[in-house]
């Protein structure tokens, strides 16, 4: 059975994928400031390299686990709507490129599986806990072993 990256055309398409996501991004009201002071052509290599890890593909991700990658993201602000911006915004770019609904579908399923974990609160907390109430120290401990993804992500880190 092929994996979701091999589904959606491999390294090409992830990295065409997430250009066109961080152009959409850059340019969305309700996220844009979070970008502000990133650099973009390093943002776009960890993405690329989590995203081919995450869809099946080669696990060349050594970027930080998501609670701690998006600590100084809660402290400026962000929140469930934020989430689902951003997962909005994944799922247009790729209708663009063609990727099909159920292929889409399952790159929801991952973006959701680490929601809790990019806003640093417990696991199977219902929508609108308060960002960052995780024991962020035990919590990214505990990530570490899992790998960079979360618990429920399906990558080789989790199998």
């Amino acid at each position: 059975m092929s994996t979701v990256y091999q589904q959606i055309g491999g390294g090409a398409a992830v990295d065409a994928a997430v250009d066109i996501f961080y152009r959409k991004v850059l340019t969305d009201d309700r996220i844009s400031r979070f970008f502000d002071d990133i650099d973009m052509d390093v943002q776009a290599a960890k993405q690329k390299a989590f995203l081919t890890m995450v869809l099946g593909g080669p696990a060349n991700y050594t970027g930080q686990d998501m609670r701690r990658g998006h600590q100084h993201l809660i402290a400026r602000g962000m929140n469930d709507d934020h989430v689902d911006a951003v997962i909005e915004l994944l799922g247009q770019t790729l209708a663009e490129l063609g990727v099909s609904p159920a292929a889409i579908g399952q790159i929801a399923g991952v973006a959701e599986s680490v929601r809790d974990d990019v806003l640093d609160r417990p696991p199977g907390s219902p929508r609108g806990t308060q960002p960052g109430s995780s024991n962020t120290a035990a919590a990214a401990a505990a990530a570490e072993k899992r790998g960079p993804c979360g618990p429920s992500c399906g990558c080789a880190h989790n199998q």
